[in-house]
C-alpha cells in the first residue's frame, strides 16, 4: 500500500529549490527535530540548521537547510528557506574552514567575542559539512 503524499513547496529568496509530492519531510526547527507527514495539523514554525530530509515514493533527498520558516496547511507544505543547499553546491572546503574559524572563536576565550554568532556559524558549517559529504 503507498503511503499517503502531500505537495511540497520549498523556495529560496533566489529560486524555486524544490516543488512536488512528498511522503515525509524532516527537518530542525527551534522547537527541536520534527518529522512531518501528509495530514498534519495547520501550523508555522521557525526552520533551525540541519539536515532537510525529503522522502518521495522514488526515495529520499538530502539537503542543507540554514534558515527559514514552514507553514503546514491542508493543502501543502510550504518551507520559505533564507538558505537551502543540495549536496552537489555545497562548497565543502569552505564550510570546513568556516567550521575551524567558529571553532576557534569558541575556544580562544577572547574578549569582544559574540559566542552566540561563533555558536551559530558552528551550527551552519557542521550542517553543510554533513550534507556535503
Amino acid at each position: 500500500m503507498a503511503e499517503k503524499t502531500f505537495k511540497l513547496e520549498i523556495v529560496a529568496p533566489d529560486r524555486r529549490f524544490y516543488e512536488g509530492e512528498a511522503q515525509m519531510v524532516e527537518l530542525n526547527t527551534t522547537e527541536g527535530e520534527v518529522g512531518i507527514y501528509a495530514g498534519h495539523i495547520p501550523m508555522t514554525m521557525i526552520i533551525a540548521p540541519g539536515v532537510l530530509t525529503i522522502t518521495e515514493p522514488q526515495g529520499v533527498k538530502k539537503a542543507s537547510l540554514i534558515s527559514g520558516f514552514m507553514e503546514i496547511t491542508q493543502e501543502k507544505i510550504t518551507i520559505l528557506a533564507e538558505t537551502v543547499e543540495w549536496p552537489d553546491e555545497i562548497d565543502l572546503e569552505r564550510a570546513q574552514k568556516a567550521k575551524k574559524r567558529a571553532q576557534d572563536r569558541l575556544n580562544g576565550h577572547q574578549d569582544g567575542i559574540d559566542l552566540v554568532r561563533a555558536e551559530a556559524a558552528l551550527k551552519r558549517a557542521l550542517t553543510r559539512e554533513k550534507v556535503g559529504k
